[in-house]
């Protein structure tokens, strides 16, 4: 319980531990307002402790996806991007913690609309992805997913832009069945979101509606995860 180690000193790992898992608890039940309160506390102890920067960044990566749980985009994003900095001045830009850093910034992009820095951020690291982590990864595959969104929700977006997210789908969608199974909330994403973009794709190839935007809203494309 974290009361029994309440009383300890900041410094004491077992007080630093329980109140880790107290903020993983509280997310893991859906009470991310009360999770925000206890990591953002956390963060402030650590960088008073002057804690590693391993500890303080997934720390800090913790925080950011409580925000984005709680709506606090734009709070995410800023958080998000200084936690890919820090994982390509600690890991290098290879490391698995360093391109799952990727993703997530990319996806508060995405979230926030801001589609042609989405893409340009995938396309620098999915290569890297695919070439270290392979196809099969997990994080390669919601790479690809977001990166089909990025070109799909792009307000300038082409049709040969909804094409080739359209074709990023299917590919990824065949991996994924393969490896993770139909079941997986991954497959399902990915397997969502291709049938929204193709629908999309019909829609602006049959002139149904003036822009590729319209498109995805009507058909309520699904955001990678």
């Amino acid at each position: 319980c974290w009361k029994t180690y309440l009383g300890r000193p900041e410094g004491d790992s077992y007080r630093q531990s329980a109140m880790q898992q107290l903020g993983s608890g509280l997310s893991a039940a859906g009470h991310h307002e009360e999770a925000l309160s206890v990591r953002e506390a956390e963060l402030a102890m650590l960088r008073r402790l002057g804690a590693p920067e391993h500890h303080i960044l997934c720390t800090q990566s913790n925080l950011a996806n409580t925000y984005a749980a709680v709506g606090r985009d734009e709070e995410a994003l800023p958080m998000r991007r200084e936690v890919y900095s820090g994982r390509l001045n600690l890991n290098g830009e290879e490391h698995g913690e360093t391109l799952s850093a990727a993703n997530n910034y990319a996806k508060s992009l995405l979230t926030l609309k801001r589609s042609e820095e989405a893409k340009a951020l995938l396309r620098k690291t999915m290569p890297v992805a695919r070439r270290v982590l392979r196809e099969e990864h997990r994080i390669t595959l919601k790479m690809r997913w977001n990166y089909a969104l990025a070109l799909c929700c792009d307000p300038s977006a082409t049709l040969d832009d909804v094409s080739e997210g359209v074709s990023t789908l299917e590919d990824a969608g065949r991996i994924a069945r393969r490896v993770l199974g139909g079941a997986h909330p991954t497959t399902e994403g990915i397997e969502n979101a291709l049938r929204d973009a193709g629908a999309a794709l019909a829609a602006r190839e049959g002139d149904c509606v003036t822009s590729v935007c319209e498109a995805v809203a009507a058909v309520n494309l699904l955001d990678g995860s």
